[in-house]
């Protein structure tokens, strides 16, 4: 570095450009600063033009699950805690199963009443098998399984064939599984499962080794990266407009973030609930099966326009009827989730708030009542923010009728944007 007559250092760069350093400092801070604001800018004018176009996604809905937490754990400190949220895991598997299958419905513009008694009516035949009947665990669990995937594709074929509203024939189910439930529990009503047994433990039993909760982190992060790199890389290859790599990288690390967070809080109490690893790995497979295959996009574009997908030439027989079917097996499914919760199942299994709780969870959770939007994740969003209203007001000893109208606010204000949503889609010509 050269130096002054006086010998001084100069305060200039050393690669010649003659600029003293503070004022080099200065002008790299100040691009940073202008970058910074651009930047912000760019994300508050994209969030302007969602918020105009109705293409708010599951911001909404993780604003309120943000509200929620923060209400509650300062009401009470141990909303938060290890145990807590282990427990509130494993408590929206159950009902969160069933949304997931009202999801797909939900997307075909229609709506599912029977889950409900499908549920209980699953339950019911696994238990009579099982405790009553001798039938091994493992078969009497295939066996309740497939009868909720005969009743919806019941259901589904006779919606598809008739062309009566999914609304009404099952209702015409929701009334049917219920008597035949109460037929198969026969006399006792209620029947005590095996604590010990296969269905028990699917809630009761957890990964002790933190590592087994740090892997699926890691891999949940390293699959959401390549899921969104190759698709992004695919779009740029056809001229589709696609994500830049550093907003890839950006969500990536996002959902690390939230993946090892969540890691480490189930360590903290007991482990992984085997529950939550089921729950995730259904909910990811079905969301594979909706955005990535050709069923999939048969069924969004029923429920963009059913008369369009006709003339399409599209099989909505057999779409519909899958439809309902994947709803009867996602509820027997979860029916036996919430029979193993309680070890039990009686003939009150299946009903109470089951059913609205669990097509507020998809509403909420962000798929659309008119069809065509929305993802099975929505299920596990809507799920969170209701679960964690149950969970807040118990803990603050709150009377249940207020969480029933808490739940019952936050499901119209679902309703409102979605509605709002959708006129906006309209007047920009998307809907």
């Amino acid at each position: 570095m050269r130096k002054l007559a006086d010998g001084a250092p100069d305060e200039r760069t050393a690669s010649g450009g003659g600029e003293p350093r503070p004022a080099r400092r200065e002008r790299l801070a100040s691009r940073a600063v202008d970058g910074g604001i651009r930047a912000v800018r760019g994300a508050g004018s994209l969030l302007r033009r969602k918020v105009r176009a109705g293409e708010l996604g599951s911001l909404p809905v993780v604003l309120v699950l943000a509200v929620v937490w923060i209400t509650f754990q300062s009401l009470n400190d141990n909303f938060l805690s290890p145990r807590n949220l282990s427990n509130l895991s494993v408590d929206i598997v159950g009902t969160g199963l069933i949304a997931v299958g009202i999801v797909f419905v939900l997307l075909l513009g229609e709506l599912d009443l029977s889950v409900g008694s499908i549920s209980g009516l699953a339950a019911a035949v696994f238990a009579v098998l099982n405790v009553n009947n001798g039938v091994p665990e493992w078969l009497a669990l295939v066996v309740g399984v497939l009868t909720g995937t005969v009743a919806g594709t019941v259901q589904g074929f006779s919606i598809a064939r008739t062309r009566v509203p999914a609304f009404v024939v099952t209702l015409a189910g929701l009334l049917t599984w219920n008597g035949l439930m109460i037929a198969v529990l026969g006399d006792s009503g209620t029947i005590n499962l095996d604590e010990d047994g296969l269905v028990a433990k699917l809630t009761s039993y957890y990964f002790t080794q933190d590592a087994v909760a740090y892997s699926l982190a890691a891999a949940a992060t390293g699959m959401v990266f390549l899921a969104a790199d190759r698709d992004r890389r695919r779009r740029r290859a056809v001229g589709m407009p696609h994500r830049s790599l550093p907003t890839v990288a950006t969500r990536t690390a996002v959902t690390a973030v939230v993946a090892f967070g969540v890691a480490y809080l189930l360590n903290r109490f007991q482990g992984l609930p085997l529950a939550l690893l089921i729950f995730l790995v259904v909910v990811a497979g079905l969301d594979i099966l909706l955005r990535r295959t050709h069923y999939g996009r048969q069924v969004y574009a029923l429920g963009g326009s059913i008369e369009a997908a006709r003339r399409a030439s599209l099989s909505v027989l057999r779409v519909q009827t899958a439809v309902l079917a994947v709803s009867g097996t996602m509820a027997a499914v979860g029916g036996l989730f919430l029979a193993s919760r309680i070890t039990s199942v009686s003939q009150s299994s299946g009903g109470g708030v089951l059913l609205v709780n669990a097509i507020a969870a998809a509403v909420i959770g962000g798929t659309s009542l008119f069809g065509g939007r929305g993802t099975t994740w929505s299920a596990v969003l809507g799920m969170l923010v209701i679960q964690s209203i149950a969970s807040g007001m118990a803990i603050t000893d709150t009377p249940p009728a207020v969480q029933s109208v808490i739940t019952g606010g936050v499901l119209f204000a679902a309703v409102v944007i979605d509605a709002l949503s959708r006129h906006s889609q309209e007047s920009h010509g998307r809907a």
